[in-house]
């Protein structure tokens, strides 16, 4: 059976940071996350429009990154193939009971060495009476806090080799190819990649460093890119570095704006939250190195640390 639509969507990440009370006040008052319970060294928190528990584990560690990207299946069955087809291909790591309100989940890895974890059972999240909203289809009420950041939006990873983990993606959980990046060389240079309707979910890059396993960013989407332009104002009055933005990407035509939240982790701000792509025989859009030369579809150029600067740092 096709792995096509077996994943329904990225649910969360568990991000590190060597700086963890700085960066849980950056989530919590500043990008306006939710805390909903904590366990270990780690606190989760959640964006406003999330219909699962938590959005974000974040937790306190010796140097900066991602430990792990979690999926959702589209069903138990889908997740009993997806583990199947995994293992298949050698790259399981096992199963593990999933953290608060999520069930039973299946940790792997993918080509790169970054670490993965699919689920199925999951507890929708419950507003206490000081949160609930008032519309019924909405998970909680609006935070009016900070950014307001509305859901997680995509992954993007550092690879040595863009193609055998995006390849990966393709064959094993069904991502479908939206947009790369052909270099010179005749290699790939990157590759967007998508679960759903929204034109991308997860990126692979290549790093120039040529390590495995190392995180770009991770991305929030906001509800306007007024949001977005409010946002830098409110960076601004923080503190927070503001790397680059806000401008337009050529590539999925993103309005973006990239900062780095005190645990030294790329984090953007994203609108609009990706195109939708319906077409069921959408063909990759593929870009020259000469084309993605020419920077942005507009703003400034983008500057060196973007392609420079990963996590966690290499010597």
């Amino acid at each position: 059976m096709t792995a096509e639509h077996e994943i329904a969507h990225v649910a969360n990440v568990e991000l590190l940071t060597p700086e963890f009370d700085r960066s849980l006040w950056f989530f919590t008052e500043v990008m306006g996350l939710t805390e909903v319970g904590s366990e270990g060294d780690s606190v989760y928190l959640r964006t406003w429009d999330d219909y699962e528990r938590h959005t974000l584990k974040l937790t306190a560690h010796h140097t900066s990154g991602l430990r792990r990207m979690a999926l959702r299946a589209s069903s138990q069955a889908a997740l009993d193939r997806r583990v199947e087809a995994v293992e298949a291909a050698g790259l399981g790591v096992g199963w593990r009971d999933g953290d608060p309100g999520i069930g039973p989940t299946y940790v792997f890895r993918d080509p790169d060495g970054h670490e993965l974890e699919i689920y199925w059972e999951s507890e929708w999240y419950q507003a206490p009476p000081e949160l609930a909203p008032s519309l019924k289809n909405q998970a909680q009420a609006y935070p009016a806090r900070g950014v307001c950041v509305r859901r997680l939006d995509h992954v993007n990873y550092l690879a040595a080799e863009v193609e055998g983990s995006a390849d990966f993606v393709r064959e094993v959980l069904g991502g479908r190819p939206t947009e790369q990046i052909l270099l010179d060389s005749g290699t790939i240079g990157a590759r967007w990649l998508s679960f759903t309707n929204k034109s991308y979910d997860l990126v692979y890059t290549r790093d120039w460093t040529g390590s495995n396993g190392r995180l770009h960013h991770i991305a929030f989407a906001t509800d306007t890119r007024e949001d977005i332009l409010r946002a830098a104002d409110i960076f601004l009055d923080k503190g927070v570095h503001i790397e680059t933005g806000p401008h337009k990407h050529a590539i999925q035509q993103t309005f973006f704006l990239y900062v780095y939240e005190p645990g030294g982790n790329r984090i953007e701000l994203c609108n609009p939250v990706a195109r939708l792509i319906l077409a069921p025989d959408w063909k990759t859009i593929t870009w020259t190195e000469a084309e993605r030369a020419k920077g942005q579809a507009w703003g400034l150029k983008t500057i060196e640390s973007f392609h420079t600067h990963g996590t966690p740092p290499v010597g």
